[in-house]
């Protein structure tokens, strides 16, 4: 499952869920439209080991500036409240795949 989290919730959750994967998104953009169907996938493939999230970058511009999000979709995975990877722009399934298997294994950057 997926939930969409603002302001203050954001820090929050991500220091207290764990192993913490966040889309920031937009409804307009066409990457955003194209990965949400991906994202919902490993969502639910990967619910047991973590957290999944979305940002709406309009909506919560501060958190997006304070990440320095410029490219959408961009992935976050925070664990234990630590920013632990990123993925920027619109990648494919098997390369977010690896990217969430390697942090829930802890070989991240």
């Amino acid at each position: 499952m997926i939930t969409a989290l603002k302001g203050a919730a954001f820090e929050k959750e991500i220091k207290e869920a764990g192993l913490v994967i966040v889309q920031f998104r937009t409804e307009w953009n066409g990457g955003c439209q194209i990965i949400a169907p991906i994202y919902e996938m490993l969502s639910k493939q990967f619910a047991s080991e973590a957290t999944f999230f979305t940002i709406d970058t309009e909506e919560e511009k501060a958190i997006a500036d304070k990440y320095r999000i410029k490219e959408l979709p961009a992935i976050l995975i925070f664990k234990t409240g630590e920013l632990i990877d990123h993925i920027a722009g619109l990648k494919p399934k098997n390369v977010l795949r690896k990217k969430i298997e390697d942090a829930i294994a802890g070989d991240t950057i």
